[in-house]
Formats: C-alpha cells, sequence, structure tokens
C-alpha cells in the first residue's frame, strides 16, 4: 500500500458499514459505536477505503482516544502520526488540557503518554471511570497555572463591571445635579421674569 496516498478525515454515517467491520474485526463493540460515529477520526487508502479509525471523546477540559483499529497494520505507525496531527488540532479548538487513552500501542508511549498516577487519575471525568484498565495521559497545557490565569482574569472582569458601574453611577449623578441645577435656575429665572413684569406694569402711568 503506497503509505504517501492515506489522508484522514472524520467519519460519516456513509462509513458506518466499513468502521463496522473493522469494530468487529477489532472486537470492539459495534452496536455501542454506532452511536458515537461522529467521534472518529478515519484514515482512507487511495481507493477510498477505511483502513484505520480512532474515537476522539471531549468531555469539558479532557479528550478521550478510544476504539483505535486498522484492516492493515502495515499504515498503523503513519496513520497514528496523522491521527496525531489532528487530534491536536482538534483538541486545541477545544480547549482541551488533558488527553487521555487506554489504547496500549507503544506509540502512544513515544510520543509521550504516561501511566496515570493515582493523583492524576482524580482528574479523570467521573464519566470514563467504569473501566478499570490501566490509563496512560498526556497534558497538553497546564491545568493549575490556566486556573489561575482563569480566576486572574474573572477578578479583573469583575473589578471592570464595579469601575463600569461606579462610573455610570457617578454619570448619573452629575446628571440628575445639572438637571436639579437646571430647574432652580429656570425657576430662577422664571421669578426674575415676572418680577420685571409686575414692576413695569405698576411704574406704567395711568391714562
Amino acid at each position: 500500500m503506497n503509505l504517501s496516498a492515506i489522508r484522514i478525515r472524520r467519519a460519516t454515517t456513509d462509513d458506518f458499514q466499513s468502521l463496522k467491520s473493522l469494530w468487529n474485526s477489532m472486537r470492539l463493540p459495534a452496536d455501542e459505536l454506532e452511536k458515537r460515529l461522529t467521534e472518529f477520526q478515519v484514515i482512507e487508502a487511495a481507493d477510498g477505503q477505511i483502513v484505520g479509525a480512532i474515537g476522539v471523546q471531549i468531555i469539558r477540559q479532557h479528550a478521550l482516544l478510544h476504539s483505535e483499529g486498522y484492516t492493515d497494520f502495515a499504515v498503523a505507525d503513519a496513520a497514528r502520526q496523522l491521527f496525531w496531527e489532528r487530534i491536536q488540532t482538534i483538541t486545541a479548538h477545544h480547549r482541551v488540557f488533558r488527553l487521555w487513552t487506554q489504547e496500549d500501542s507503544p506509540f502512544w508511549v513515544r510520543w509521550g503518554f504516561q501511566p496515570a498516577t493515582i493523583k492524576l487519575l482524580e482528574r479523570l471525568p467521573v464519566e470514563w471511570k467504569r473501566s478499570e484498565k490501566p490509563w496512560l495521559t498526556y497534558q497538553l497545557k497546564d491545568e493549575a497555572a490556566l486556573a489561575t490565569v482563569e480566576k486572574e482574569l474573572e477578578a479583573f472582569r469583575e473589578s471592570e463591571k464595579k469601575r463600569a458601574a461606579e462610573t455610570v453611577d457617578q454619570a448619573r449623578s452629575v446628571i440628575k445635579t445639572i438637571t436639579i441645577i437646571g430647574f432652580i435656575v429656570g425657576f430662577v429665572g422664571i421669578g426674575i421674569a415676572i418680577y420685571i413684569f409686575m414692576r413695569r406694569g405698576l411704574s406704567l402711568p395711568l391714562h
């Protein structure tokens, strides 16, 4: 097979039969995975045949790589490199902090995945804790540092909101003061006008 001709793309419903055959050959739960078909990225050969696939499920700031399989393992390493590039793009778009997988291929360890410690497993989303198989994990971003930055940004936003509210209140006070002064000046002006009018009326000669 010409490895340079393989390409990666997102799975579509038209791929189901091919994926079902692949999942069955890998002894994966095809009926369950059918409901999650759009999670999959597929490797397509030059003739249009699907020769590999992997699922990428995202929950909050975590991504799970799952159900990896190939019809031809001769393309596996080349396919995984394409998968890895695509996974990084997808996770960056979704602001994922950490990757998780129970795939046991040495490839993932070579690319930096490490066995998850008990402490790290505390961060594993509860939705994935059903499985007792060993976990590998890969940190994309420093969660603690990002959490600190998020808190600082939130504090800054709250400070700006408070400052804006104070500015609005000050502006309203100034407008209210100007309005009151305007009324006072108006009333004084009317009073003066009435006074002048009455004085002129009194000063007119009688015929």
